[in-house]
């Protein structure tokens, strides 16, 4: 009888490029800092290296991993290089990249808690202990009436609320109203996209001199809206917007919503990492009057992406906004009522399991080792936005209020958008620009898992060469 063909790697060759993966990972992120930041590659030079066509034949993993060198890393932006300063920190850290490999490893499938309890229980368990951590409301714990899951991402998590909230109301869709602020992120009217709702309903409120929402002029839109014959059913704060790190007024936010009876949606996104220290919780003040509420430890909590921790006050809102039950899917444990199934608290049916990666960061950093490290990225963009003040050439666009500072040189756009593009071509440190007030403003975000007060220093000494040339 003639042999069938197996195509599979052997455990042994699993083991062998296992290790040898686990090697080069280590060796990547031991050697990132050597590498330009910002890749240096040319559109279209990443696929002039790859065939044509796809093998007929299954090729051995030495020479795949040959191209890994000498084809993808040429044309990585070094998310991981202390040196990365550009739009939110990716700090990722061993334990999370572990408990990533283990999701991966385990090949399981969490839609319903049936088809993997540990998978849906150990993610509420978690949530739940964030609640804690961060001295969020209690309402947000699964005990309570709320609960917690893990979005892809705070756009995920701002379109779910946001189709809660739209199914509350019995209004025609034509006439329901939302508002944000003008700092807030595009995926809020992305997500209006999503949701069919014309984005001329999206109000974008005007901000003060921080750049939070100004409650005054939120307030009187809704009461033009309200006149008009529309329908307000959406509010969405941000506690530190993408340009400006800005903290919106949660308390005043609030009781508009309560006032007004409007889903209030809060977008930690960053930010909210800082409230595992105490005294950085006033971020989080006013909180207790949301709806739902997410931030992203994928971003500043050692967490490899994605990882959005979203939480709502009440759940039976959210999953019967979102609830369908085929019959493919009815089973004992879900019609028992004693469970959660999470695919009721998001878009798609299918979801990993995320939870792994959060589990072990937490428990192997512990509370103390993550306030460790939130600390020190504050405390060293306090100490550049100093450097930035005692400057003559330099100004600061706001105080920052946490780890994001905004600063411009007082020459105007053109040598502010120079300053980005020779710190982005030489490859040692990477920032963006954003604007305020209609300025091109340098962004320097700061929060990257080995970033020392050293690579701070190196930034700002380049950033003075470049100034001094122009």
């Amino acid at each position: 009888m003639e042999e069938k063909p197996n195509y599979h790697m052997s455990s042994a060759e699993f083991r062998q490029w296992g290790y040898k993966t686990i090697d080069w990972i280590a060796d990547y992120l031991e050697n990132v800092e050597k590498l330009p930041v910002l890749s240096q590659v040319e559109p279209g030079d990443i696929r002039a290296k790859l065939p044509n066509s796809p093998p007929q034949q299954g090729e051995s993993f030495a020479e795949i991993f040959k191209d890994i060198d000498e084809i993808i890393v040429p044309g990585l932006t070094n998310w991981q290089s202390p040196n990365f300063f550009a739009f939110f920190p990716t700090g990722i850290s061993a334990p999370s990249i572990l408990g990533e490999l283990l999701s991966a490893g385990l090949g399981v499938q969490g839609m319903l808690w049936a088809t993997s309890p540990a998978c849906t229980e150990l993610e509420t368990h978690v949530l739940d202990w964030l609640v804690d951590m961060l001295e969020l409301p209690l309402h947000f714990k699964s005990s309570e009436t709320g609960g917690g899951v893990i979005q892809d991402s705070a756009s995920s998590a701002s379109l779910v609320a946001l189709v809660a909230a739209r199914e509350q109301t019995t209004a025609d869709i034509s006439k329901l109203v939302a508002y944000t602020s003008t700092q807030a992120h595009s995926s809020i009217e992305k997500g209006f996209k999503i949701a069919g709702i014309s984005s001329e309903n999206l109000r974008l409120i005007e901000v003060d001199g921080n750049y939070a929402i100004c409650p005054d002029a939120l307030q009187q839109c809704i009461e033009q809206d309200i006149a008009a014959g529309l329908t307000p059913f959406y509010l969405a704060a941000t506690v530190g917007t993408t340009s400006s790190n800005a903290i919106d007024p949660l308390p005043e936010l609030g009781a508009i919503a309560q006032k007004y009876n409007i889903w209030f949606h809060v977008d930690g996104a960053m930010s909210g990492t800082a409230a595992l220290c105490p005294e950085y919780r006033w971020i989080h003040q006013g909180l207790e009057l949301a709806d739902s509420y997410c931030f992203n430890p994928h971003k500043w909590m050692l967490t490899n992406f994605d990882c959005t921790c979203f939480y709502v006050r009440d759940r039976s809102k959210l999953t019967q906004s979102l609830s369908i039950v085929p019959e493919y899917l009815k089973n004992q444990a879900s019609e028992s009522g004693a469970v959660i199934d999470y695919r009721d608290w998001q878009i798609p049916l299918g979801r990993r399991f995320r939870s792994l990666k959060l589990w072990f960061v937490i428990r192997h950093y512990g509370i103390e080792g993550l306030q460790h490290y939130v600390r020190k990225h504050i405390a060293l963009a306090q100490e550049f936005a100093e450097w930035v003040k005692s400057d003559s050439r330099f100004e600061l666009a706001v105080n920052p209020p946490l780890n994001l500072v905004c600063f411009r040189h007082k020459g105007g756009d053109r040598i502010n958008q120079t300053i980005v593009n020779s710190l982005n071509s030489s490859g040692k440190i990477y920032l963006i620009s954003t604007k305020l007030d209609q300025k091109v403003t340098l962004r320097m975000s700061i929060g990257q898992a080995t970033t020392e007060k050293l690579n701070v220093q190196q930034a700002w000494e380049l950033i003075c060469q470049i100034a001094d040339a122009n």
